[in-house]
């Protein structure tokens, strides 16, 4: 059996679509849920899912191998970012090469790096009148979204819409690819 630990720092609807998935897969299991807030949404879904979930603060991650004992002592197979904000520590890196994926709601290169994440990207579509956006989903290395492309997905974007409606679409690409590619990044 195949073990994925997602790592989420807000509301959680990804993960719960993950956790969704992979529920009629026998053959992979979220172990757990770690995060980094310790009043984020994702926590009260894996509750309500049954599924462990974790908080820990920087210095357990930045400072230490606590966050890498836990992922070890789960026997995790693949790291999943969704939604995580925070900079991953070469200590993980090193312990997972190219066992760790991110998803970015954008295309990128365009609108990736340091502070470039939800509705700071989408806003920065619309002022930069983009007719299209989507998905990227990605190693990820010692560098904000610079690692390999794993896979991306494409909506258009009409003159009309706003970043709310830009996010609404770009959600939509999210829950129905994330799942499906982490599974193939696992087989």
């Amino acid at each position: 059996m195949k073990r994925i630990v997602i790592f989420a720092s807000g509301s959680g609807s990804n993960a719960e679509n993950i956790i969704s998935f992979f529920r009629e897969k026998p053959e992979v299991t979220v172990a757990a849920v770690l995060t980094n807030k310790s009043s984020a949404k994702v926590l009260e879904r894996c509750d309500r899912l049954g599924v462990p979930a974790f908080y820990f603060n920087k210095p357990a991650f930045k400072d230490s191998d606590a966050v890498l004992n836990i992922l070890q002592g789960l026997n995790t197979d693949l790291i999943v970012l969704a939604g995580f904000l925070w900079k991953i520590p070469s200590n993980l890196i090193n312990a997972f090469p190219n066992k760790i994926i991110n998803i970015h709601p954008a295309l990128l290169p365009k609108y990736g790096g340091k502070g470039m994440y939800g509705e700071r990207v989408h806003q920065a579509v619309k002022e930069n009148n983009e007719t299209e956006t989507g998905i990227t989903i990605h190693y990820v290395n010692e560098n904000y979204d610079e690692g390999a492309i794993i896979f991306q997905a494409k909506t258009t974007v009409e003159p009309s819409d706003n970043a709310e409606a830009i996010a609404q679409k770009v959600h939509q690409l999210e829950y129905q690819h994330f799942p499906k590619v982490i599974e193939k990044v696992l087989s």
